[in-house]
Formats: C-alpha cells, structure tokens, sequence
C-alpha cells in the first residue's frame, strides 16, 4: 500500500473539516476556497449566491475580504427564498439597512466550532449579539440552524444557516 499523497493527509493543527447536514453540497469547493477570504469565498459557492449578491449590492464584499479573523453566519439561498420577495427586494434595494442586517452576520474572531458552545453571547459587527444553542448537529445561532459548520477561508470561518439573522 503506496502512502496518501501529502496533501492529503492532515497536518498538525489543521482545521477540523466542515460538518453538517448542509457541507456535501460545497465540498467540492471547500479546497478552492480555503485559501479565498470570506467575500471571495462566499461568491465561489452556489448555495451563497444570494448572499453573495446581497454582500456585492451592500458594497461589504472588500470589508469582508479585509477583515482580520471574523466568523460569517451565512445564510444559505433557502434562507434568503423564506423571505416573502417584496421584503427580499425592498432589503437589496436599501443599502443602509441591507448592511446593517449583513453586519449582524459578521463576529470578530475566528469562532471554531468548539467555541459555539450553549449560551455563548457572539458580538457582531453590526453591534449586537447573537446567542449560541444547542450542541453537536442541532447547534442554532438564534432561531437559525447551522447546516454546515467550521468552512475555513483564508480570513475566517464560516458556518452556513437555514435562515437569514434578523437584528433586533
């Protein structure tokens, strides 16, 4: 038996691989985009192409690629399609509060998934907090379900939700 090829083989300290229910349909991406930062990587996957969208129509795209460190809760194209579309609209039309509502999506720091723990308080970019529930596969940021957790770019990890994070 020929020995796996380095690249392969996981190094000492690597990122823990992405889990969840939601990873198979980016795994082939996530080598692309761990070496992307967030704005970049969000547009390279097609289950983010609404955020993506919102991100660019919110200007936040080189604040994202800039950023030292953040962890993006990224809502997927189903969280974005449970919006009613005249809401939807009206929100990428106005940048001012399409931002705010983005921002809330953004916490400084690289949030491993072994920080996500019950009860953590995550401060956002926007201002607020968002709160950790749960464990293991039913982990939720506010009433949001992390379909897919731990997607390391080169700035900062990333965990995709079922549903877009509403401030309060």
């Amino acid at each position: 038996m020929s020995p796996s090829p380095p690249e392969m083989s996981p190094s000492p300290g690597a990122a823990v691989s992405p889990s969840g229910p939601g990873c198979a349909a980016i795994e082939s991406n996530l080598a692309e985009i761990a070496g992307q930062p967030a704005g970049t990587a969000i547009s390279k996957l097609a289950e983010l192409s609404m955020l993506s969208a919102a991100v660019k129509s919110a200007g936040l795209e080189e604040k994202l690629n800039s950023a030292k460190d953040i962890t993006l809760f990224a809502p997927d194209n189903k969280a974005f399609d449970a919006i009613p579309k005249e809401v939807r609209d009206k929100l990428m039309a106005n940048k001012d509060v399409l931002t705010k509502l983005l921002s809330y999506h953004v916490v400084m720091g690289k949030k491993a998934p072994s920080d996500l723990v019950e009860g953590a308080e995550l401060k956002t970019m926007q201002g607020a907090s968002l709160t950790v529930k749960g464990s293991g596969e039913n982990l939720t940021i506010n009433d949001a379900k992390i379909v897919c957790g731990g997607v390391t770019t080169s700035n900062a990890t990333v965990y995709i939700v079922d549903k877009v994070l509403m401030p309060h």
